[in-house]
C-alpha cells in the first residue's frame, strides 16, 4: 500500500537530524507534497527518511489541504510538471555543463599565466584578479547545478560533484549551503522561514517588517538610510566578511570535517600557486580583494529577482503562488544568461529547481500561460530596471519604517 505521507503529517514542528541534506526542520503541510516532489528526483528512496517522523492518522473528517489554497492552480501545476518531464526538460546536457567547468578551469589557468609571463604590476593584478572574480562567480553557479541535483541521475553523483566545486573550487561547504538554501527556496521571502531575509537587523525589509519594526520602536539601524549604506554593508562585505565567518563556524561547530577538508584545499592550492609572486600578505590581499569582487557580482543577481518583491509572513498558498510573489524574471540575452547563471529565469529555477538551467527557457511559455490563466502575476524586468528596484526597494521600506516609527 502507497503511504500518503503528507495526509498524515499535520501541523507539527519536526526536528531531523537524518535528512540526507542535513535541512533541520520542516512544516507541513502548507506546500508539502509540491515541495517534497520538487526537490527530490527519486521520491521512493526519500520516502524512507519520512518512517520515522509519522506522528499519525488524520482522522477521516479532515482535511488534507489548507483552506486558502487553490485546487486548481495545485492539479493545473501538477500537469504542467508531468508534461515537462515527458517532454525531456528535466534531462541533462553533459556537454553544457562540461562546457561550463571548462572556461572555468579555462579562466583560472590565464590568471596565473598572466602573472607569470607579465608579473605583478598594478595593471596585470587588477585583470588577474579580474579573471579569478569571474571565475569565482562562474563556479558560484556551477555548484548551484550540482546543489540542486540538476547535473546527475544519481543524487550521489551531484553531491560528491557539488562538495568539489564549493570547497576545491571555490571554498566554501556545501552542507553550509544546502542548509539555508533548500529552506530559502522552500519559503523564499517568508520572514522567520528564508534566511536569506533575515538580515540581522542591518536592513528592513518588504512593506509588513518595516511597520512592525516602527511601531515597536525597533532602531538597530538608521533604516530610512538604508538605500546609501547599503552599498557600504551588502555587496563589498557579503562574501569575504559574513559568508566566510558563517562557513568556518558551521564547519567547525558541526564538526564537518570532509567539508573543512576541502575548504583548506582551496586554500592551500591557492597560495601554492600565488605566494611565489605575491608573498603570504599579498596574496591574502589578493584573495581578499577577489572575494570583495565577486560579492558584487552575487548580491546583485541573487538580490534582483527577489528584495523587490513582496516579502511577508507565512501565507500556505500553493507552491506556485507561494514561488511567484517571492520571484521575477531578467530578460533574457546571451549576456543575462551567462552573467546570472540563468538565474534570470528564476521563476523556472524556483517552480522546477531540479530541472537543468538550459532547459528553462522552453518550459518558461507554459509557465506563462498557467499564471495568466489562473491571473498569478509573472514580471519580466530588464536587468537594469531589476538591479535599479533593489535599492528603490530598500528606500520604500526605510520610509516606511520611519512613518511607523514617528507616528504610530
Amino acid at each position: 500500500m502507497t503511504v500518503n505521507y503528507w495526509k498524515r503529517v499535520q501541523i507539527k514542528e519536526i526536528v531531523t537530524t537524518v535528512h540526507p541534506l542535513t535541512v533541520s526542520f520542516f512544516r507541513c503541510p502548507p506546500v508539502l507534497k509540491e515541495a517534497f516532489t520538487a526537490f527530490h528526483p527519486d521520491l521512493n528512496f526519500v520516502r524512507k527518511f519520512l518512517k520515522p517522523l509519522l506522528i499519525g492518522e488524520l482522522a477521516a473528517a479532515e482535511p488534507s489541504q489548507d483552506p486558502n489554497k487553490n485546487i486548481a492552480i495545485i492539479q493545473d501545476f501538477e500537469r504542467l510538471r508531468v508534461q515537462a518531464e515527458k517532454d525531456g526538460l528535466f534531462k541533462t546536457k553533459p556537454l553544457f555543463f562540461c562546457l561550463h567547468l571548462g572556461h572555468i578551469l579555462l579562466l583560472e589557468i590565464l590568471a596565473w599565466t598572466l602573472v607569470w609571463l607579465w608579473g605583478t604590476g598594478w595593471t596585470v593584478t587588477l585583470l588577474c584578479a579580474a579573471l579569478l572574480a569571474t571565475s569565482q562567480a562562474q563556479a558560484g553557479w556551477l555548484q548551484h547545478d550540482f546543489g540542486h541535483l540538476s547535473v546527475f541521475k544519481k543524487s550521489r553523483w551531484n553531491h560528491l560533484v557539488h562538495k568539489f566545486v564549493i570547497g576545491h573550487l571555490k571554498g566554501a561547504s556545501a552542507s553550509w549551503w544546502n542548509h539555508l538554501h533548500y529552506r530559502h527556496h522552500s519559503k523564499p521571502n517568508v520572514l522567520d522561514k528564508d534566511p536569506d531575509v533575515n538580515m540581522s537587523g542591518l536592513f528592513v525589509l518588504g512593506a509588513v517588517q518595516p511597520v512592525e519594526y516602527g511601531i515597536k520602536k525597533i532602531k538597530h539601524m538608521p533604516y530610512n538610510h538604508q538605500h546609501q549604506y547599503f552599498f557600504l554593508l551588502g555587496p563589498p562585505l557579503l562574501i569575504p566578511v559574513v559568508f566566510n565567518l558563517q562557513i568556518l563556524t558551521t564547519m567547525i561547530s558541526r564538526r564537518d570535517w570532509v567539508d573543512l577538508a576541502w575548504y583548506v584545499s582551496f586554500y592551500l592550492r591557492f597560495f601554492y600557486c600565488y605566494i611565489p609572486f605575491y608573498g603570504v600578505l599579498g596574496s591574502v590581499a589578493l584573495i581578499t580583494f577577489v572575494r570583495f569582487l565577486e560579492s558584487h557580482w552575487f548580491v546583485w543577481v541573487t538580490q534582483m529577482n527577489h528584495l523587490p518583491m513582496e516579502i511577508d509572513h507565512e501565507r500556505r498558498q500553493e507552491w506556485l503562488t507561494t514561488q511567484l510573489q517571492a520571484t521575477c524574471n531578467i530578460e533574457q540575452s546571451f549576456f543575462n544568461d551567462w552573467f546570472s547563471g540563468h538565474l534570470n529565469f528564476q521563476i523556472e529555477h524556483h517552480l522546477f529547481p531540479r530541472m537543468p538551467r538550459h532547459s528553462y527557457h522552453l518550459v518558461a511559455p507554459q509557465v506563462r500561460e498557467l499564471c495568466k490563466k489562473h491571473g498569478v502575476p509573472y514580471q519580466i524586468k530588464s536587468l537594469w530596471r531589476a538591479m535599479a528596484d533593489v535599492v528603490s526597494s530598500l528606500k520604500t521600506s526605510g520610509d516606511l519604517w520611519l512613518d511607523a516609527y514617528l507616528h504610530k
